[in-house]
């Protein structure tokens, strides 16, 4: 039995409550199968039309709309030094086109479109189901300045070629002292 509805908390990786709670401590030990292949469906996977392994957990159900991954970052502007510092945390549930290999390496490239655009890049990580980067770069700029541009990340592969594979953006408007956490989502790449 499974419920379809959303879950009350945003962002949180409930999908679905089967009949028995499996988190409570009587059934802690046991695993949840998946119905189509009787493998745990932890391990279970597919390939999708990119040819990418995908979690049978993580398949988007309308047929032409495809889910190309999320980032997570966290922002926080700190006003006495007026200084932007801005953390890439992980990307989840990428996906790349096959043309890119099995395991591209893959890092993240932040611009801050300001009239003269402020460039940052992460390390390049091995291509995964969640790539974690925990890197933060740290910025000297008037908070006037920010709140009216957007801070846009490019998903990119570095290997066997340098492409970009996805991109998501956010706005800057509401910036503070107090540190925000964002899960966006990935996009196709504009042309």
């Amino acid at each position: 039995v499974s419920d379809l509805r959303p879950s009350t908390l945003p962002g949180s990786l409930d999908v679905s409550h089967s009949m028995f709670d499996l988190r409570s401590p009587p059934h802690r030990f046991m695993k949840r199968y998946d119905s189509v292949s009787s493998v745990p469906s932890s391990t279970s996977s597919r390939k999708d039309s990119q040819g990418s392994n995908r979690s049978l957990d993580t398949i988007t159900l309308s047929g032409d709309e495809r889910d190309f991954g999320r980032l997570n970052v966290k922002l926080c502007y700190v006003s006495s030094v007026e200084q932007i510092w801005i953390t890439v945390l992980h990307c989840k549930d990428l996906t790349w086109p096959s043309t890119c290999g099995e395991n591209p390496r893959i890092c993240v490239k932040g611009i801050l479109t300001l009239p003269k655009p402020v460039h940052f890049k992460s390390s390049a990580k091995e291509g995964c189901n969640d790539i974690e980067f925990m890197e933060t770069f740290v910025f000297a700029i008037k908070l006037q300045s920010l709140q009216a541009v957007r801070l846009v990340f490019k998903i990119q592969t570095q290997t066997p070629r340098k492409k970009t594979i996805g991109e998501c953006s956010l706005a800057l408007r509401e910036l503070s002292s107090q540190e925000s956490n964002h899960w966006l989502d990935i996009s196709p790449p504009s042309k």
